[in-house]
């Protein structure tokens, strides 16, 4: 029995009301667990680290590392201190650890605070495991001096006497410090969701109130360049949080917004309006929570945190990175990363576009027959 009013629609039935609630729960725990996973799951494992030093003390420390599960850094052998600063700027390691006489860990803040902290550690425990040794053997020197005392025998003094040996010094040295208006690297973790954010918001306007697939890529281009010049005043003239060449920083953030556009944009063009759908989720639900813009990719799970460098906010994140610190850094395959994306959504834009036209367009014959009919119409009579 319908029991709507005339002008109404029906009501909603209970049932169907209970089931839109348990999917919307349902979406919302899919949403939250995209963003907690990778912190929740994320830990100090395979950090590329060198290391240097006489090779006894070399040989310990390796091994003390690999007994842990996982083992948080993947050790590689250096022969000097300009080697390890060399890979550091070019960020192929996050840090060193060189050992000897006068032990130095050295780190880039810049390159992810996270590991920087990481190897602050390490330098606090070789502290602790040098004033141990030096205790113990102290101790040790003064029970022998006190048992020869207590038989009535002369003591055995060491060269020098009974002098309190010197306790070496751990350095921490940060080679790529922050800049100073991001000192905890907060703001330049936080970089990558603007970029996002903006990409996903240009192209949805773009594609809803814009005509014509030709004209929304145009429009991508101009938002492209405002957006990056936007972005960059406010985080790097205004706040501080970048530094470095200010034209190339916003190169770098149109690009990767033109990139997520470009996405938007073409998905919605191929397959209509559920295709900005795809590219929300595929930029803000798959790609953002990889990207490791807050932590190195080593640390999320594997493969992911390699995955997510093959994604716009990935790329996009590690090329910010690079052009502001580190400038001997290799950028290649980032910009590689970011033009592929917007090439493709450029060319799934195209090809929605060609295809509707052909969808709209009258097949030949219909064209010939109108035509024909058209002629044999009586001319009209004055």
């Amino acid at each position: 029995m319908d029991t709507s009013i005339a002008g109404r629609p029906p009501r909603t039935t209970w049932g169907f009301a209970a089931l839109f609630g348990l999917l919307g729960s349902l979406i919302v725990a899919v949403v939250v667990t995209a963003f907690v996973w990778p912190a929740a799951t994320s830990e100090v494992h395979g950090l590329p680290v060198a290391i240097g030093g006489p090779a006894d003390q070399v040989a310990l420390v390796e091994g003390a590392m690999s007994e842990q599960d996982p083992e948080p850094f993947a050790l590689q052998a250096v022969d000097t201190r300009a080697e390890a600063v060399a890979l550091i700027e070019t960020r192929e390691i996050y840090g060193a650890i060189l050992l000897g006489d006068e032990p130095e860990v050295l780190i880039a803040s810049a390159a992810g605070p996270v590991a920087a902290n990481a190897l602050r550690g390490v330098a606090t425990q070789l502290q602790g495991k040098i004033d141990t040794g030096v205790t113990d053997a102290l101790t040790a020197q003064l029970t022998a001096i006190a048992q020869a005392l207590q038989s009535g025998q002369q003591p055995q003094l060491p060269p020098g006497g009974a002098a309190l040996p010197e306790v070496p010094t751990v350095t921490v040295t940060d080679l790529v410090p922050l800049a100073e208006g991001d000192a905890t690297g907060a703001g330049l973790a936080a970089s990558v969701f603007p970029l996002v954010l903006g990409g996903m918001i240009g192209g949805i306007l773009l594609t809803l109130l814009v005509q014509g697939v030709v004209r929304r890529l145009v429009g991508l281009v101009v938002f492209g360049v405002a957006a990056g010049a936007g972005i960059v005043l406010v985080m790097q003239s205004w706040f501080g949080i970048l530094q470095g060449d200010w034209l190339l920083n916003a190169a770098v953030v149109g690009t990767g917004v033109m990139a997520t556009g470009a996405l938007i944009i073409g998905l919605a063009a191929l397959v209509g309006p559920p295709g900005i759908g795809i590219g929300a989720v595929i930029t803000m639900l798959i790609a953002n929570p990889i990207a490791g813009a807050a932590a190195p990719p080593q640390f999320l799970p594997e493969p992911w945190g390699a995955v997510g460098q093959f994604f716009v906010p990935g790329a996009s994140a590690t090329l910010l990175r690079s052009v502001g610190y580190f400038p001997d850094a290799p950028t290649l395959m980032q910009w590689l990363v970011l033009g592929a994306w917007l090439a493709g959504g450029v060319l799934l834009a195209l090809i929605g576009h060609h295809r509707e036209a052909a969808e709209i367009a009258p097949p030949a014959d219909q064209l010939e027959h109108a035509e024909a009919a058209t002629d044999r119409e009586p001319a009209a009579v004055g």
